[in-house]
């Protein structure tokens, strides 16, 4: 049997609040080796969690995906004596490889402060007998090649050489559900993901205009779950051109085709809203990103979002293409997104790009008077 240690962040910060969080981490934890038919014995010590299991190796991918976890480490149990720390450490260098080509840096925290050294005074020791072992470089910077862990506690030390990062954030299920537009392009898929990382729960819903868009959306969903420890994604499909046909056809005969970005946006969302009151969900999300698009200047998105009766989430507001793309591929909905596309066919030459809301209203009165549709 092997120990994982694992770590997460602003969990420690919850206060009163923690047991609860840290909870629902472990059940999510739980989840995700049993989603890869791994069984482990999952505790908490202070303000750590380990994983006691016979697949050490197999463990590590599906952990380093679950939200609320900022690293996990492998760890090797010794007895708190400083030459069994040594020799251990010792040993894990030169498992690692660090020889004199290479640098490293011993980091040790000891809660057992009944121990006889502190821990600068451990990182000094650890790291005089790896050098004489090995020849490495000392490097106390976080530019060093190796970082060699060790933590002092009253049942002993554990001392590892490998850190794993994982996607931090809350726990999937302490923030309740939200809606997602979930479409076929880049940027939805990662503001899914981002909520995620903030403790939701996502709901996909997918407006179909054609075979390859769909498929993109659904492949993207089944790519989310990779990391949807603790929730189950079911994506909801509904036509596209059913929920906006009738407004656009309006729009065409008052003669404000290029309003139809706006108005498609908003018959989304409250097609949405409704989706988020049937399922119980808190609130609308949408892979909004500030002036990419013509619906996505700020004076369109007052007008789109004007009277929706839930909160319209937009966490990709303040980055750029180049940083969501970057997200996209570390968690692997970039290829998908990227696949074959097919343009939306609802598309005005000159959609309008900053719309005032005087205009909206009136336009909203002339569709109800004249063509009776409420938008």
């Amino acid at each position: 049997m092997g120990t994982i240690i694992l770590r997460y962040g602003e969990l420690a910060l919850k206060g009163g609040n923690r047991i609860a969080f840290v909870r629902r981490l472990r059940r999510n934890v739980r989840v995700a080796l049993k989603s890869e038919g791994l069984s482990a014995e999952v505790r908490s010590v202070g303000q750590r969690v380990y994983v006691t299991t016979d697949t050490v190796e197999s463990a590590l991918d599906p952990l380093s995906r679950v939200f609320g976890l900022v690293s996990l480490s492998p760890i090797v149990q010794v007895e708190a004596d400083m030459d069994a720390i040594a020799a251990e450490c010792v040993r894990q260098a030169r498992e690692i490889g660090l020889n004199a080509e290479r640098s490293f840096r011993v980091r040790a925290r000891r809660t057992d402060k009944t121990f006889p050294h502190i821990s600068p005074q451990i990182d000094r020791l650890a790291g005089e007998a790896i050098v004489r072992e090995t020849s490495a470089r000392v490097d106390l910077s976080k530019g060093a090649d190796v970082t060699i862990g060790v933590e002092v506690t009253h049942e002993g030390a554990m001392v590892f050489g490998r850190s794993i990062p994982a996607p931090g954030g809350l726990p999937i299920g302490v923030e309740g559900k939200v809606v997602v537009l979930l479409s076929g392009g880049i940027d939805s898929p990662v503001a899914a993901w981002m909520m995620m990382k903030r403790g939701c729960g996502i709901i996909p819903l997918h407006f179909g205009q054609n075979e390859v868009e769909t498929a993109k959306a659904l492949d993207n969903a089944r790519a989310l779950e990779r990391y949807a420890y603790g929730w189950r994604i079911r994506p909801e499909v509904v036509s596209h051109d059913e929920t906006i046909a009738p407004t656009l056809d309006a729009l065409r005969r008052i003669g404000e085709e290029r309003w139809s970005c706006v108005f498609c946006k908003r018959a989304l969302l409250t097609r949405a809203a409704a989706l988020a009151d049937e399922l119980g969900a808190n609130a609308i999300v949408l892979g909004d990103s500030l002036g990419q698009v013509a619906s996505q200047t700020l004076a369109n998105m007052e007008l789109i979002s004007y009277g929706i009766s839930k909160p319209i989430l937009r966490p990709l507001i303040g980055m750029d293409k180049t940083e969501i793309v970057a997200i996209a591929r570390r968690i692997g909905t970039f290829d998908i997104s990227t696949r074959e596309a097919e343009s939306c066919p609802f598309l005005p030459s000159r959609p309008i790009t900053r719309g005032r809301m005087d205009k909206l209203l009136e336009i909203m009165e002339r569709l109800r008077q004249e063509e009776g549709i409420e938008t």
